[in-house]
């Protein structure tokens, strides 16, 4: 598996700002649109067994990572995961301040997680991959401390299902989002345009 060491720069540019805030208003509207549909899907899932609805959680996770490997800078996921689920707040949903921008901003945290433990030098599948599955568990430690009467296998089952599906669509799916984004070569003012690594 090739790695894509990057030198340090952790001053960001204008474009880098304009950028990751688009990315998040875009994620953010999604975010949205996912309210408005999930109940059955979720209600399908929790059917299942208690916390198994946490294998859909994934389509809140991916602000952090995609604005993280597009981007590159120190921040980046927090600052794009924060402002997506500001923005998801703002434009109303079920969930209210707690469930949409307090576990935004620990989602945020935890995809940020992914990249800091490396310095923010190594962007490649494997620490987008992490930054998902840590995005997935900010997820579900919010859920589980708000939660208290959620019982051992709940609590599980949701931590498992939040790291998978943080894995597969805030990992797997942003790292090959954003190679098809730099192919068509609209990232071009971007490390993550010129970068050759595929994984």
């Amino acid at each position: 598996m090739a790695e894509a060491v990057a030198k340090v720069n952790y001053k960001w540019r204008v474009v880098d700002i304009v950028v990751a805030a688009i990315l998040a208003v875009a994620s953010g509207v999604i975010f949205w649109g996912w309210d408005i549909v999930c109940t059955a899907p979720l209600t399908l899932f929790e059917g299942v067994t208690p916390g198994f609805e946490g294998l859909l959680n994934g389509f809140w996770l991916f602000a952090g990572p995609l604005a993280a490997i597009i981007v590159r800078k120190p921040g980046a996921a927090l600052f794009a995961e924060t402002l997506a689920a500001f923005l998801e707040l703002t434009l109303g949903n079920q969930w209210g301040v707690g469930g949409s921008l307090i576990v935004g901003i620990i989602q945020g945290l935890g995809a940020e997680i992914g990249f800091a433990v490396f310095a923010w030098k190594k962007w490649n599948l494997g620490t987008t991959i992490l930054s998902g599955a840590l995005a997935g568990v900010g997820c579900w430690a919010y859920y589980w401390a708000t939660n208290p009467g959620w019982n051992a296998m709940r609590v599980t089952w949701y931590l498992v299902g939040s790291i998978i599906s943080g894995i597969v669509i805030a990992g797997v799916v942003v790292w090959y989002l954003s190679r098809a984004l730099a192919a068509t070569g609209a990232l071009e003012r971007f490390e993550s345009g010129r970068s050759k690594a595929r994984v």
